[in-house]
């Protein structure tokens, strides 16, 4: 089945646009274990990411290529730093597979074995990050679904696969709605996730999509179900901690080597990973 990244730059800000040593090598990772273990992949990003992605010399990773699609997203960036994701998906055709540039899949997924829509896992509703609807700040005009139930436990989306069509395009339809119409307010956590992992249950639920999970937090927290690495939870940690990161940098290294020995070369000619040699 083929997959996509996403990485819309715009909510980094910084110039000139960079991604940290950690960020790249699970990229890399990503991307070509997807290709050695369940089929063909490609990058949705824009112009800016494109470019730096060819700078570096690493565009070569995603088989499928490199789609530039994301640079007249026209929704705050600070609120809704993953809309480059609904944005991507809105333009693709079922079957698909989307993964998070953090998150590695190991093994093979069975496919056909899979419902509707498959999600890593499914979040509880903690008050914190998925408030009630009385929370989000919207235009006068907007409406939410009345049929929608608030109390559906939310989806995870850092690796999901979609087989149903309708299901995209119900979802994307609503979510793109939902980022158009909000408040710009002082929020960065509960109005994304409402549109990227909420609203994909309430979504699915709606219209009647089966929708199931590859697995629990417990499992992955424990040992990823020997499939599955997110770093998700990691990153600052390895931001603050340097030997937490120069290991886990130099891991990544020494596996992309010893899987891909063809990527030596373009990894040794990046220049801030040259520590890791």
């Amino acid at each position: 089945m083929n997959a996509i990244h996403v990485n819309w730059t715009k909510p980094h800000g910084a110039e000139p646009y960079e991604i940290e040593d950690f960020e790249l090598l699970t990229t890399i990772l990503s991307a070509l274990k997807w290709r050695e273990k369940n089929g063909g992949i490609k990058m949705v990003t824009d112009s800016v990411g494109k470019s730096y992605y060819e700078k570096i010399g690493i565009d070569k990773i995603w088989d499928l290529g490199i789609d530039v699609l994301l640079d007249d997203i026209s929704v705050n960036p600070r609120m809704f730093w993953a809309a480059g994701k609904l944005y991507a998906l809105r333009n693709e055709t079922a079957p698909i597979a989307v993964i998070d540039t953090d998150f590695i899949v190991w093994e093979p997924i069975l496919f056909e074995n899979l419902s509707d829509i498959t999600v890593i896992h499914r979040e509880d509703l903690y008050a914190d990050v998925y408030p009630d609807i009385n929370h989000f700040q919207m235009k006068d005009d907007y409406r939410f679904n009345a049929n929608f139930n608030w109390s559906l436990p939310a989806c995870n989306t850092a690796f999901y696969v979609i087989k149903n069509q309708s299901f995209i395009d119900s979802y994307t339809n609503e979510a793109i709605n939902f980022m158009k119409n909000a408040l710009d307010v002082d929020d960065n956590l509960t109005y994304m996730v409402f549109a990227e992992q909420r609203l994909f249950s309430m979504c699915a639920a709606e219209g009647g999509f089966d929708l199931r999970a590859f697995s629990n937090l417990d499992k992955l927290f424990a040992h990823g179900e020997n499939c599955f690495t997110h770093t998700w939870g990691m990153k600052q940690q390895m931001r603050d901690i340097p030997e937490l990161c120069y290991d886990f940098c130099k891991r990544c290294v020494n596996r992309i080597i010893n899987d891909f020995p063809d990527m030596e070369d373009t990894l040794r000619n990046i220049d801030f990973l040259q520590i890791y040699f």
